[in-house]
């Protein structure tokens, strides 16, 4: 596939999935189809057909080899594209594919600079097939620059699941501020309701010294800080406001058994007053059952 030039982000930047042949990379493009879909965005879906690093010195890797990897991609590619086309039916979607011979981490890392947003699975098909995104996914959401959907076995893209609203962490941080951008943006554009939660979790017994009602004010003036100026912003996008003294990620996880899409940010507040989305987002990573996006804020 030809180099890109990376020296300026394009006007209406295109979202990227990864994909391997599993099922959930199957739903990954599905969901990446429906977002680029209500973004009027390009698609590019990618594989890699590197030979993976799990082979040892003893195995040679002749030419032969390499041209099944190679066939074998855009047999995948091929596929992915019809389920891409199938999950958004109604939309005049561009779509692009690229077979790369880099491994998968770096190349997505590479588009990230230009990407709207990295779309993969939660895991791919494991060791014995020599395709990890699950390690893939782990890998870009730390080091990506542009926001990362996850994608488990639930894309989010049917009839009843699309009506649900998108859920989003906040504390008040950077993070969490863009974050909250992404997530009324996504709200509006799907034309679904938002559930903004804040978590405020009592690391050290704060509060059972301190009392919980005179914290929960100046939790609440900081959620509603994080807020301002958003309603106005989009007026069309209803909201739920949760504040509560608990977990982050037990809270968040809760309430993602009604949303169609979880976004927070990457890291959070530090000390015992933070939500600490830097461990909250992995821990959700690995736990929720609806895509979740992880937001950068720089």
């Amino acid at each position: 596939m030809p180099s890109e030039t990376l020296a300026h982000a394009p006007i209406n930047p295109p979202i990227v999935v990864a994909v391997d042949g599993s099922a959930i990379s199957q739903h990954a493009a599905a969901w990446a189809a429906v977002d680029a879909a209500v973004h009027q965005c390009r698609l590019e879906i990618v594989m890699s057909f590197a030979v993976p690093f799990g082979f040892g010195p003893s195995v040679t890797v002749t030419q032969g080899d390499i041209d099944q990897l190679r066939g074998n991609a855009g047999r995948v590619l091929e596929e992915a594209t019809g389920v891409a086309r199938a999950a958004a039916p109604d939309a005049t979607l561009a779509i692009s594919t690229g077979v790369v011979d880099e491994p998968i981490i770096p190349a997505l890392l590479t588009r990230s600079r230009q990407a709207r947003m990295l779309v993969v699975g939660g895991r791919g098909f494991g060791a014995a097939r020599r395709v990890l995104l699950g390690s893939v996914s782990a890998a870009i959401t730390r080091h990506a620059q542009c926001p990362v959907t996850v994608v488990h076995m639930n894309s989010a893209t049917d009839a009843i699941t699309a009506c649900k609203p998108v859920l989003v962490g906040v504390d008040g941080s950077r993070n969490s501020m863009a974050a909250i951008e992404l997530a009324y943006d996504q709200a509006s554009r799907r034309e679904v309701g938002l559930i903004a939660l804040h978590a405020w979790s009592d690391a050290i017994g704060y509060v059972a010294a301190a009392g919980w009602a005179g914290i929960r004010e100046s939790e609440d003036a900081l959620f509603a800080e994080s807020l301002a100026g958003w309603t106005e912003r989009h007026p069309e996008v209803s909201v739920r406001r949760v504040l509560v003294c608990d977990n982050p990620v037990r809270s968040l996880l809760e309430e993602s058994e009604n949303a169609q899409l979880v976004v927070v940010g990457s890291h959070g507040r530090g000390g015992f007053a933070g939500m600490l989305l830097g461990s909250t987002s992995t821990a959700l990573l690995h736990s929720v059952e609806c895509p979740i996006t992880v937001v950068r804020g720089e």
